[in-house]
Formats: C-alpha cells, structure tokens, sequence
C-alpha cells in the first residue's frame, strides 16, 4: 500500500453500518472498571484512552513499531531518556541538535547523574565518542542547520559497541524518513510540527519495535502524567489524513524557493538539503523521500534579518516549523545554537510558491541599500 492511501486510512476501525468513518474522542478520568483492572480495557485516564489507542495504532502502521503518544515532543523525548538512562550512563548528543533537547540532557538529566558527550552532526562526528556510552541521540536532519548523518552507518556502529539508538525524525517526518526501518532503536518525533502541521495543538510520539523498551516509555508516560488530552489527539488523528498532500507541497515550495535564493546575492549560507548543491544532499538523497520543509540562510547581520522579516507580508514571523502557514525567525534570538545573528530559519507552507517567492523577493528588495 502506498504512503498517501496509508496515511488516508491509518488507525480507522473496520467498517460498521451507520458508524462514522472515525469516532469522536473520548473525553474520561475513570472508567466502569469494576473487579480485576488486568482484564479491563480502560480503568484510569492516565493509563488509557480509545483515542489515543487509535492514533497510536495508525503512527504504529507508518513507523513499523509500537508508537507512544505525548502531550508533546519534549514529553517524547524526556520519555526515551528517563526509560534508558541512569546515573553514571551516558548520552551522545548532536552539539546542533534542537537547544531544548540540549538543554534537558544538560541540566535536569545530568543532575541525575547522566553523563552527555556533544559532538555535531556532520560528517557522522559523534561516532568518535560511542564508547562506553548508553544511548546515541541523533537528529538528522538537524534543527536548525539542516546537517544530515548517515543514520545507518551511525546505528551500525552504534550497536556494534552495544549503545542504544534514538532518532529525532521531526524535521523529516515518518513520511520521508522511517528511522526503524535504517535500524535504530526508537523513532521521536515533536508531531506539534508537520505530522499535525496546522499550528493549534502541542503532540509528540515514540516508536520501537523492542517490547521490553517500548514497555519502559510507556510506564515513564504513566507515572510521570505526560499524556496527551483526547481532543487534541484527536485533532491530530485527523490531520493524520492530509500529511501527504501537505508535506509534498511543502516540500515542493521549499525547493522551488531555495532555488530562487540560491540567486540572491544578500543570502549566504543556503542550506536545503534538496539542492544538488547543498553538502548534505548526498546522504540525504539515500534515507530521505522528501528533503523537508524547511531553509536556512544567512543575512548581512541582525539588522537587515529584522527588516526582511518586517518586510514579508505572506510570510509569519514565528517559532516552529512544518505549519501548512510559512514562517520564519530570526533564529539567534532565542540564544542556544552556533550561528549568527543573521540566521533565517524559513519553514515552508503550502501557500502558491509563485507567491511565497514574489514575497520573500520583494522583502530582499527593500534590503537593497541598507
């Protein structure tokens, strides 16, 4: 079956007569549960709800393992450290990856006692720092400077020294990318981002296709509360059906306007990974369907980024990524990453991109003389 009809039709009940395609969420704390709770469905609304088993069971069909469902993607990657790190284990992170994600492993799980060894995505450079180490995070492609890994070769390695693989698939979603099917041990996701793509709820995921491990992340989501609420997984079950066409066309924008700054003389430091130019387009030619929704580049400094973003009219200065809206930022802002003030993190929508390049045109113009 192909990825457009999967994503149609994951996690709908068979057809019953008079029954709608998908049913509603179910909004409950207890549940009739009375005698054993082993051979209850539902006892508690921490534990369980229909609504997520439905949307866990169409992520599960597109990840190719069990999926998890949190109330967002940090919940989702909090979840894959507190189930397989303890004191004195330690964690290789990508020195780029996602500032949060840095920021967890360095405070609240180093103060546990964890022990983090950084190293940035290109050029597979956290492979030097495997030994003696527990879990190997890796985002590829990074967040925000769109480095890529060879993910492969990376848990190839990895598990030869007996360490444990997550992977970051946000920026590339379980539509271009399937980290279980490249080997790696969980697959996590912020689906506040493209999976769910209209910028109204918070939602994130785990997959694994290990039970022993799966079980840990689901008990860490259980008694730390990190559950989602049945509306919005709803919500996101339902945007489920539209991924495809969303992120085709997102991915279609973004080349077609990565092209078009690629000949604009006030941008440096392009990078798209689709481009034949960029350095990642090689490996991620090989692991990646689409190459993503988003680019970055460079302006002169923080001044003229400021104007450009002040001068964009389709264009929403905002945080986040992968909306079916395009957005961008300044990214410094925030402080956390190596890049410079000028740096432009541009998330692609699904508007025309005859028009999204006519607006981004038109805000470089007025740069012009500045």
């Amino acid at each position: 079956m192909k990825d457009a009809t999967k994503v149609t039709r994951a996690g709908l009940p068979p057809p019953k007569q008079g029954e709608p395609f998908a049913p509603g969420p179910t909004f409950a704390a207890p549940y009739h549960a009375a005698g054993d709770p082993s051979v209850v469905p539902n006892t508690y609304g921490r534990f369980h709800n229909p609504t997520w088993n439905a949307f866990e069971h169409a992520l599960a069909d597109l990840e190719g393992g069990e999926a998890v469902v949190f109330g967002s993607g940090m919940a989702a990657v909090a979840a894959v450290f507190g189930a397989v790190l303890r004191p004195n284990e330690v964690v290789v992170l990508p020195s780029d990856s996602y500032y949060t994600t840095r920021n967890l492993a360095g405070g609240y799980f180093t103060q546990m006692g964890v022990q983090v060894r950084r190293a940035p995505t290109v050029n597979d450079s956290q492979l030097a720092h495997l030994d003696g180490a527990k879990l190997l995070w890796i985002e590829s492609p990074s967040n925000p400077l769109l480095d890529v890994c060879d993910i492969r070769r990376m848990v190839a390695a990895a598990h030869e020294k007996g360490v444990l693989v997550a992977v970051d698939n946000t920026t590339s979603t379980i539509l271009s990318q399937r980290p279980l099917d490249l080997g790696a041990d969980f697959s996590v996701a912020s689906d506040t981002k493209a999976l769910t793509g209209h910028s109204d709820l918070l939602m994130g995921h785990v997959a694994g296709r290990d039970a022993a491990l799966m079980t840990q992340v689901r008990t860490w989501r259980t008694q730390i509360g990190a559950i989602p609420g049945p509306m919005e997984v709803w919500l996101a079950h339902r945007s489920l059906a539209t991924l495809h066409v969303r992120f085709e066309r997102q991915c279609s924008n973004a080349l077609h306007i990565a092209r078009f700054l690629a000949a604009r003389h006030e941008v440096s430091g392009l990078r798209y990974p689709g481009l034949a130019t960029d350095p990642a387009h090689e490996i991620a030619s090989r692991q990646m369907r689409y190459f993503g929704s988003i680019i970055s580049f460079v302006l002169a400094d923080r001044d003229q980024a400021e104007r450009f973003l002040s001068a964009c009219e389709l264009v929403y200065e905002a945080t986040s990524f992968g909306s079916v809206h395009t957005t961008a930022e300044r990214r410094a802002r925030w402080g956390g990453d190596a890049i410079p003030d000028g740096f432009i993190r541009l998330s692609v929508g699904c508007e025309d991109a005859d028009d999204l390049i006519a607006d981004i045109g038109q805000a470089l113009d007025k740069l012009r003389g500045e």
